[in-house]
């Protein structure tokens, strides 16, 4: 087994847990922004502590960062941090689960980004899902009891949000790989260590000024909310190491593709954490879309 499919499992389990305590702090305690902010407060230094105690036991260089990697790690910490508020907006709009699947849009997109920006196609099974993906994307952006054609529903916020941090963690993660293979041919975990410490870094420190200038008071709120911030810094670090460790070893498509495993997590935590219940349109739109994952995967 290809060493990047367990990692991207990992990954998609680690993030579930994730999104679930931002889902917690959101509705309890914290803003969007704020909920967003905790993940990178409490995530960075963790990671930033990691490289360096490898750094010095391994006696390892710190490998030359050039202003492409750069470039490329700012927009890809900038879409993300983006994505993440939308999603967790998108928690108040609609139940966890169905928040995920449009967030899993991300799938779709990534493969068309990667394609423009690092010239990774996908094949013609690839192709198919894409189209699987997007029947799945109109049965769900129907709101429930909603009337009229399914067009109609795609400009209702919860579509909005779900369809936008899809477009914007594709970009978010084409980047990371575009920046990650600027780096050559270091060890790919790494790569990876390296890349996550310098997004997160910037993600940490670019968001605490913005919230210093605009909304002190939730800055606050993340240090009051540290006990459950702490976890969220724990689970970020451990599913970024992982996300970034699988794109600097497959293109970013197959990766977010594999990655819907999160979906099958993501629905045991709607039913069994949250007590929330999913009808039967999006149990279809969720089939559905699994469906176009395995054939996109089938077709790697």
């Amino acid at each position: 087994m290809s060493l990047w499919i367990p990692v991207t499992i990992a990954a998609a389990l680690f993030q579930t847990v994730r999104f679930m305590l931002q889902k917690t702090l959101s509705t309890v305690r914290l803003t969007p922004a704020g909920a967003t902010f905790a993940r990178f407060a409490y995530s960075a230094p963790l990671v930033v502590l990691g490289l360096v105690a490898y750094l010095t036991v391994t006696g390892t260089p710190l490998p030359s960062l050039s202003a492409r990697f750069w470039t490329f790690a700012a927009i890809g910490g900038t879409a993300q941090i983006l994505a993440t508020i939308c999603v967790v907006a998108l928690f108040k709009q609609r139940n966890f689960a169905v928040g995920i699947t449009f967030k899993k849009t991300e799938v779709i997109q990534t493969a068309l980004v990667g394609l423009v920006i690092l010239g990774e196609g996908v094949s013609w099974g690839g192709f198919a899902a894409i189209l699987l993906g997007l029947a799945a994307v109109f049965l769900l952006s129907k709101t429930p009891g909603g009337e009229g054609p399914w067009w109609r529903h795609l400009t209702n916020r919860a579509s909005v949000l779900g369809l936008g941090s899809g477009v914007l963690f594709a970009f978010s993660a084409v980047s990371y790989r575009a920046a990650s293979l600027d780096l050559g041919d270091l060890d790919p975990a790494f790569r990876a260590g390296v890349t996550l410490a310098a997004v997160t870094s910037l993600q940490m420190i670019g968001m605490g000024l913005w919230l210093a200038w605009r909304d002190r008071a939730e800055l606050r709120a993340v240090w009051d909310t540290r006990r459950t911030g702490l976890f969220v810094g724990l689970t970020s670090m451990g599913g970024s190491f992982c996300w970034f460790l699988a794109f600097t070893l497959q293109n970013a498509a197959y990766v977010k593709a594999l990655g819907q495993v999160e979906l099958a997590f993501s629905i045991l935590a709607s039913t069994l954490f949250f007590h929330e219940r999913i009808n039967r349109r999006e149990i279809a739109g969720i089939g559905i879309l699994a469906l176009s994952i395995l054939v996109l995967v089938l077709s790697i």
